[in-house]
């Protein structure tokens, strides 16, 4: 991991975290099982398709600009796939984008789900998942960043955790892998020791600010939260990069072989100059650089 971009970029320019939708698309909550979206098969007989887009509002990914426009990187691809569709294919994609600020919650609505439903929450790509959810093509890497409070001595070997994180408790955001990861920490480190858990990155953010937590955290999460100037620090030695995130849909979908259609064609669309405009619009040419090229 890159842990000097991490610690001193400093040119990236934050907006406040907003947890809204975009005007057209705001609705009241739907009971589990309730969303659903024309089929792939309809779209063929019909010339078109009127899909729902599920999202987390996350900043950067699914966020209201400054004009209160619905925008992001997840957003976008989305976006993007639909006009290729419309070119290449001659189907006119109708896009609902609907907001779930619970990321467990929002994981169930698109996993019980009908037809074409799609879900833009960074949801990681593992086995484990595909056997709940259907997955696009990686749309981005993911840096996993193992964090504290600034005044934590940066961890340069493992035989340091114990007397670098006496004092601190475990922290997790629940039912993600980042619970696991910090499981799997507790378990080598602190056995019998209580994980706290929450519900939110801005929660977990806060927890780890005040001194007393450790978690991990996606690594654009971290680095927007040390350029607002909370007081926390990475530790580059258990930093994870080996992830990707998908689109999802649900398990039944017949939409998974198109959208791959969409993620390989014209030499491959993470490849595209249009895909790193989209990157560095809205994460910023560091971040962006980082998270394109993790390794």
């Amino acid at each position: 991991m890159r842990s000097t971009l991490l610690r001193t970029a400093s040119t990236l320019l934050l907006s406040v975290f907003l947890f809204a939708c975009s005007p057209a698309t705001d609705v009241a909550p739907q009971a589990l099982g309730e969303d659903s979206g024309d089929t792939f098969q309809q779209a063929q007989r019909q010339g078109g398709a009127s899909l729902t887009v599920l999202y987390v509002p996350a900043e950067g990914f699914a966020y209201t600009d400054a004009q209160g426009a619905l925008t992001g990187v997840s957003v976008e691809i989305m976006r993007d796939f639909a006009r290729w569709a419309e070119q290449h294919h001659r189907l006119q994609l109708d896009l609902h984008f609907v907001a779930e600020t619970n990321w467990q919650r929002f994981y169930q609505r698109v996993m019980q789900a009908e037809g074409g439903v799609f879900g833009l929450g960074n949801v990681t790509i593992t086995d484990a998942r595909r056997q709940e959810l259907q997955f696009s093509p990686p749309y981005m890497n993911n840096v996993a960043a193992l964090i504290t409070h600034q005044d934590v001595p940066e961890l340069q070997d493992w035989a340091d955790f114990g007397s670098h994180f006496a004092e601190l408790e475990p922290l997790a955001f629940s039912g993600t892998l980042h619970e696991v990861r910090i499981r799997r920490l507790r378990d080598q480190h602190q056995p019998g020791l209580a994980i706290q858990r929450v519900t939110s990155n801005p929660d977990l953010l806060e927890l780890v600010a005040s001194g007393d937590f450790y978690s991990y955290v996606d690594a654009y999460n971290y680095w927007r939260a040390r350029q607002a100037g909370m007081p926390l620090r990475d530790h580059p030695l258990a930093a994870e990069t080996d992830e990707t995130f998908g689109i999802i849909m649900p398990l039944n979908s017949d939409w998974g072989t198109f959208i791959q259609a969409f993620f390989a064609a014209e030499g491959g669309y993470l490849h595209s100059a249009g895909y790193r405009r989209i990157m560095e619009r809205h994460l910023g040419t560091e971040l962006a650089e980082l998270l394109l090229n993790p390794n």
